[in-house]
């Protein structure tokens, strides 16, 4: 294998957001819109006057309960600079770069960077790695995919200037069909795959590629107790050796919002498949239950289920991740074939 050439600073971060094997077990709560469209629900429900004080300590309590369990956290300045102040300090901060969702009436959901953000910043308030979220559909036309090629290319560049690791978030779409249906269950897999083709290569910089299970789960045979599957286990478990057959960089899995129990069975998949996966970054799997009990039962219900359960969640997911992720040097051949060099010398 070539040897891979990283930078003094970029190769310190890297090992920063991972743990003492190089696994990246890291926790996602960088969620914006989503979570407060959730706790206006909840809000809703419980007949709660919902404000976004409860957006900002729901972030801070969440990171200052579980984040000295994780490699790392991501938060996102915008509403977790409360949970950026608790998180523990021997933790690694992933920083949120893009804004949260997409224009609806543009079309091609194309990203966009926070504006008054720049990697430099970033690291200046603590980030040890960035992090975007892209949406990407690789049949969409060439006028939509080579704005988002060229934005992973300037993104990656910036983050190569700076030595600081970028992670790159692909979630798959088609704007014909709806997410959760079985007509695009059986195009997933082809979408996740062909994103990691793209996404993997040397020219956009990317250092973590943070990826979708490359199948539906709730269309496993087996897995749910529908009628409708759209593959066998064995077929997914083909998707997910496929995926760590294209990746030529360290990748993650994103939990994508699966319960617990279903996204640490992809995981366990993942590992009988011989995929060559590096870790997590587990947002929703990890704490989605304790948004309701927030809301209803204030500070002390979060701090007692987030003491027991949330917890109970992160150290399976570690055990989990012990027992079949590789660490993320691995993903170059090993700590041996990495050539730690001044970035005047990166190509």
């Amino acid at each position: 294998m070539t040897k891979k050439f990283m930078s003094k600073g970029k190769f310190r971060r890297m090992m920063e957001v991972s743990d003492d094997k190089g696994i990246i077990n890291a926790m996602a709560l960088d969620q914006r819109g989503s979570l407060v469209k959730g706790m206006k629900k909840a809000s809703e429900k419980y007949g709660k006057a919902f404000t976004m004080d409860m957006v900002y300590d729901f972030k801070r309590i969440v990171s200052g309960e579980l984040s000295a369990l994780s490699s790392a956290v991501l938060l996102d300045e915008q509403m977790g600079f409360k949970g950026i102040e608790a998180k523990s300090p021997d933790t690694g901060l992933i920083m949120s770069y893009e804004k949260t969702g997409y224009d609806a009436d543009t079309p091609g959901r194309l990203p966009s960077l926070i504006p008054e953000q720049s990697a430099q910043i970033m690291i200046e308030r603590g980030a040890n790695a960035l992090k975007v979220l892209v949406y990407y559909n690789p049949n969409d036309p060439d006028e939509i995919n080579d704005v988002k090629k060229a934005f992973a290319e300037r993104y990656g560049t910036e983050g190569l200037a700076a030595e600081v690791p970028t992670f790159f978030e692909i979630v798959t779409y088609d704007d014909k069909l709806d997410s959760k249906s079985l007509d695009f269950a059986k195009i997933k897999p082809e979408l996740v795959l062909k994103s990691m083709k793209e996404f993997t290569q040397d020219k956009y910089h990317i250092d973590v590629l943070k990826m979708e299970v490359p199948f539906n789960p709730t269309y496993v045979q087996g897995w749910t107790d529908g009628d409708e599957y759209a593959y066998t286990e064995d077929q997914a478990k083909g998707y997910l050796k496929e995926l760590s057959a294209e990746a030529t960089r360290p990748y993650i899995f994103l939990s994508a919002g699966v319960p617990t129990p279903i996204f640490q069975r992809e995981l366990k998949l993942a590992g009988d498949a011989g995929a060559k996966f590096n870790g997590v970054l587990s947002g929703r799997a990890t704490w989605l239950e304790s948004v309701d009990i927030w809301i209803k039962d204030g500070e002390k219900g979060l701090a007692d289920w987030l003491k027991d359960k949330g917890t109970k969640n992160v150290k399976e997911l570690t055990e989990i991740l012990g027992q079949n992720a590789t660490p993320w040097f691995d993903a170059y051949g090993g700590m041996d074939n990495i050539e730690v060099v001044d970035t005047s010398k990166i190509k």
